[in-house]
């Protein structure tokens, strides 16, 4: 399709956005946070993305150690059968970067016909166990996981590189669900490109793989996906699950087409098979068994195939008979959501961006694959890569050239599409139309962006700060009005969307926080705690109004309490707060759960904003009792001396610190409180079904394959 006046219009009203927003943003924040917001948005400081891969240690052999462990939470079982130089090298790749996971690496001895026995012996930690005759692949495997201690096996060729965090990425992608029953690594060839990431079968038993001979780092082939099965090469799954499926079924032996059959019995028992990108090994095709599918163990292929097809006729009676066909996913009938926003979510920054991220794993809990386009088309590092680990394609450049060519190319993808803010929408709204008009569109608002302005403008006085708001005001309510559904986070928004846009579709979708549970008891507990990022204007506000006005009275009453201020993008006015006895300005910190859990309070001095405020809930579904202003504790259906204890004016805030900090009775009914109310309204439970109503229900089959 050829370029378009929609594509020219996107391009045009786009840069006139980031020309308004820039101007906005150096009025509220200054010449410097306004370069960082910039550097963000061009990706300008951002990692690329890149694949630089361990090679193969192939010297002569040394004695070395590998890691080794009493009550390891894996076994690595290797089967070897000669080619001693491979085996080293798998082994030493293992020794050179240990994952952080216990292991236990048992290799099996296949009853090689060179030295291998003997010299394996000579490494340290390694379990070797020797077959008193050849057994073949699946006899091997199985003799070395009947061995096993931990709790998850690990089939792993010896003819592999496993490159630096593999295993660990596999071990977590069981953690995030209950209903995984295989993981399998993407496999690469030695210069680079894709040997497959996971397979698919064809009606005829025959496997697909999926991007062979392509690039490992398209994103349509980089987000861990549900496959039909998993090569043993690489192949990881539950001990226990192993044991009671019987191991490799032996009418493969010796090899080949028995971790497709394992995988097929893992999903008749209703559990996944899913590849991890993220896990990454380097396979060198053939060296053990060679290519040759006329002769050796290679034969056993082509021989096992109909055995194969055979076993499985009614499974593979549902697939596609054509290659190509067979390999795509998703599969044709899954509905797939689109979601675009302006930056890739930071889960551990922000709450909006944790609540973004929580919603994209509902979408998939429901079944539907989903599909995310930042707006600035960046590769985010460990950010794109934690959503392609749960399972989103995540699409940048070079692969995404432009937003406009993308659209045209994918937009009859989607039988949804989410524009997150108002400026996206705005930018994005008629794009999408154009090129995806068999979709639904849905507006979220991430907050009512002119709410939170108009209060800011109302408490700095100033009337540039009101006419900006003013504008916004009018664009945001234009995007609710043309979009099929808006979402807001809180009650009191929607009240304000049906006085403000009466005729718009407006869903409640709040924030979405995990249950952490009530952490440490109250005397275990020490000092208040304030966490947000200092991009966002009303965060700056309440610190330094905090600090300044409050902090001092509660310091002459609690001499001892310090103030711990967490948050990235700290400016030089906020960094002097720590100037202030007791004041401490952590910035970012990777790992909030201390704080979360070893605070006694956190304080929300929030004097404007809008929304819901991630903060509190934060602190709450940590059993941290939380004192705020009315205007943080907005639209979360919470009670003063119930659940928060509530004050506007400084002096009543610092009493009601000292209070909460002094009463451990208070303390712990606001502490079980608080988690009762995120459990009954900004859980994961409590959102979905909002998420079935407003992503799935009546998605239907109109959008292209």
């Amino acid at each position: 399709m050829s370029f378009s006046l929609a594509d020219a219009r996107f391009r045009l009203v786009r840069a006139l956005g980031l020309f308004r927003r820039g101007l906005a943003s150096l009025r509220m924040r200054g010449l410097r946070a306004t370069w960082q917001r910039v550097g963000a948005q061009f990706g300008v400081f951002a990692p690329r993305a890149r694949q630089t891969l361990l090679a193969a240690d192939l010297s002569a052999f040394a004695p070395f150690d590998v890691p080794c462990h009493d009550a390891p939470a894996v076994s690595i079982v290797v089967p070897v059968y000669g080619h001693l130089p491979q085996t080293l090298a798998c082994l030493r790749a293992i020794a050179a970067h240990p994952p952080r996971a216990s292991l236990e690496i048992i290799v099996v001895d296949d009853a090689s016909p060179d030295d291998s026995a003997a010299t394996l012996a000579r490494i340290g930690g390694l379990r070797l166990h020797t077959m008193p005759a050849n057994a073949g692949f699946i006899g091997a495997c199985n003799a070395g996981a009947a061995l096993a201690r931990g709790g998850h096996l690990l089939f792993l060729n010896n003819d592999t590189v496993p490159q630096p965090g593999w295993l660990d990425a596999m071990l977590a992608t069981f953690a995030r669900a209950p209903d995984v029953g295989i993981v399998g690594a993407q496999l690469v060839y030695p210069d680079g490109r894709l040997q497959e990431a996971g397979t698919m079968l064809v009606r005829d038993g025959r496997g697909e793989n999926r991007g062979r001979f392509a690039d490992p780092l398209h994103p349509q082939l980089r987000y861990c996906a549900d496959v039909d099965y998993v090569s043993g090469a690489a192949l990881m799954l539950p001990r226990a699950l192993f044991e009671r499926l019987g191991g490799f079924d032996s009418r493969y032996a010796p090899a080949y087409y028995e971790d497709a059959d394992l995988a097929l019995r893992v999903r008749d028992a209703g559990l996944r098979v899913l590849v991890q990108p993220e896990a990454c090994v380097v396979h060198l095709e053939g060296v053990s068994a060679g290519t040759d599918l006329s002769q050796g163990m290679k034969a056993a292929q082509a021989r096992n195939q109909p055995v194969f097809a055979a076993r499985w006729a009614q499974v593979l009676a549902q697939r596609p008979a054509d290659p190509v066909a067979a390999g795509q996913l998703p599969r044709a009938g899954v509905p797939q959501v689109l979601i675009i926003d302006s930056v890739t979510p930071m889960p551990d920054r922000d709450s909006a961006s944790l609540r973004l991220v929580n919603l994209m794993r509902l979408l998939r809990e429901a079944g539907m694959h989903v599909v995310f386009l930042p707006a600035d088309r960046r590769h985010l590092g460990a950010a794109t890569q934690a959503l392609q680990a749960i399972g989103v394609e995540v699409w940048y450049a070079p692969y995404a050239k432009s937003a406009a060519q993308w659209l045209r190319t994918h937009g009859g993808r989607f039988s949804r599409v989410m524009l997150c803010r108002h400026y996206i929408a705005h930018e994005f709204l008629p794009l999408v139309r154009r090129h995806a008009p068999q979709a639904q569109v849905i507006f979220d608002t991430i907050d009512l962006h002119y709410l939170r302005e108009l209060r800011g403008a109302e408490v700095s006085g100033d009337p540039a700060l009101r006419r900006a708001a003013e504008r916004t005001r009018a664009q945001e309510l234009d995007v609710v009005r043309r979009c099929d559904m808006t979402l807001v986070v809180s009650p009191s928004e929607v009240a304000l969307l049906a006085r403000d846009a009466p005729q718009a579709r407006v869903a409640l979708l709040s924030n979405l926080h995990e249950i952490a549970g009530p952490g440490r008891p109250f005397a275990q507990r020490h000092d208040l705690v304030f966490v947000g990022g200092f991009r966002h204007p009303p965060n700056v506000d309440a610190v330094k109004w905090f600090v300044g006005a409050i902090f001092p009275a509660i310091r002459a009453r609690l001499p001892q309490v310090r103030f711990h201020c967490i948050g990235d993008h700290v400016d030089d006015a906020i960094a002097a707060l720590a100037r202030v006895d007791g004041v401490i300005i952590h910035g970012h910190v990777p790992d909030i759960t201390p704080y979360m859990d070893g605070c006694r309070i956190a304080v929300a001095p929030l004097r404007f904003g809008a929304g819901v405020k991630g903060k509190v809930n934060l602190s709450m579904a940590h059993g941290q009792p939380v004192v705020a202003t009315t205007c943080a504790a907005e639209g979360m259906q919470l009670h003063d001396g119930h659940d928060v204890l509530l004050a506007d004016q400084a002096d009543a805030f610092a009493d009601a610190v000292v209070r909460l900090y002094e009463d451990e009775t208070l303390w712990a009914r606001l502490a079980e409180h608080g988690l009762d109310n995120v459990r009954q309204h900004f859980s994961l439970d409590a959102a979905r079904r909002t998420v079935q109503a407003v992503f799935v229900d009546g998605a239907d089959d109109r959008a292209q394959p």
